[in-house]
């Protein structure tokens, strides 16, 4: 036995019957002959991670655009935060840690920049509609790897598709990484609005602190601890109590950061800026590098475009734009 087909016997012998067995996966788009060392949910992940896409995410807004400081969160960090979560709810169950670090780190590899702000001005402009969990599975589909894909496993791009609203993934580490990413991401936002002084950690309800505790890790403990001793039958399930308060939680997040004051102030800005881009690339399409120009051929001008500006990182964005509309200083001889 190899390596792999030593550590698919491990899998067999010490997962849950509701873990999705590398050597039961469904398969690539392509097949490929089977690498002797990883498995094929391990060589999904290290495609993630070697991907350009993947190290794009560090220049990705999460919420705040443009903070001043070293420590907020970033599209990248709140992907390494999910993944770490999705990871100890997966080995507690017994479930496959390595598919579900891959769907984790999968997931919002579509993300634009400017986060929501930035998704809602393409959703509005793009005649097709713009979802970033859709872009995820197109960009190790069809944009990475020189317009080839990452030829990932059927099991790690549907839970990519998946994570979010809608229908649920059909795995449960896919599940899993759907409410780790809710997880995450109000927890994290929570501490970066404190910092950024646009909210106070007394403005959350009391009841609900009670319930989830006021520290940072301590609201994650709880929902993550509740998460694995109420989950039976590969059915994902907190207590009453604790998802009543976890989703009371998430109101107040969107009433009281996402939606207003400073956060809402900035994404004020994005759907012009993000227009202007795409009305630029549509009638300049040439003006685009040479891997758009191909995508663009393949599939349609404005397609083409969609992907150009959705894989954007802030910074290249403003850079971009300022370079076709703000009018730049130059030197005459006199």
């Amino acid at each position: 036995m190899n390596i792999r087909e030593q550590s698919e016997l491990i899998e067999k012998q010490t997962l849950s019957k509701y873990a999705c067995l590398s050597e039961n996966s469904k398969g690539r788009l392509q097949p490929e002959e089977k690498c002797p060392i990883r498995t094929d949910f391990q060589r999904d992940r290290d495609r993630i991670i070697h991907c350009k896409a993947f190290r794009r995410l560090k220049h990705k807004t999460q919420v705040f655009l443009s903070p001043v400081g070293d420590h907020y969160r970033t599209r990248l960090t709140h992907t390494l935060e999910v993944s770490q979560i999705a990871r100890t709810i997966a080995r507690a169950l017994r479930v496959n840690e390595d598919l579900t670090e891959a769907i984790a780190l999968g997931h919002d590899l579509g993300h634009t920049p400017f986060g929501h702000a930035g998704e809602k001005a393409l959703n509005d402009i793009f005649p097709e509609g713009f979802r970033h969990f859709e872009q995820s599975l197109r960009v190790v589909d069809v944009l990475e790897n020189n317009s080839q894909g990452l030829n990932l496993t059927y099991e790690t791009r549907n839970g990519i598709l998946r994570h979010t609203r809608g229908i649920e993934a059909e795995t449960v580490e896919g599940r899993i990484v759907k409410i780790a990413d809710r997880i995450a991401y109000i927890n994290h936002d929570i501490d970066d609005a404190v910092r950024a002084g646009v909210m106070d950690i007394s403005d959350i309800p009391k009841d609900i602190l009670e319930i989830l505790g006021t520290r940072h890790s301590e609201r994650i403990n709880t929902l993550v601890l509740s998460l694995i001793e109420n989950t039976s039958d590969g059915n994902l399930k907190m207590e009453e109590n604790i998802q009543s308060a976890f989703d009371q939680l998430h109101k107040f997040m969107f009433d009281e950061v996402y939606l207003k004051g400073h956060a809402k102030s900035e994404t004020q800005k994005i759907p012009e800026f993000i227009n202007s881009l795409y009305k630029y690339f549509v009638r300049n399409p040439n003006e685009m590098p040479k891997e758009m120009q191909d995508i663009a051929q393949r599939y349609s001008v404005e397609r083409a475009v969609c992907d150009y500006i959705s894989g954007m990182t802030d910074k290249y964005a403003i850079e971009i734009f300022n370079s076709i509309f703000v009018p730049h200083s130059w030197n005459v001889k006199i």
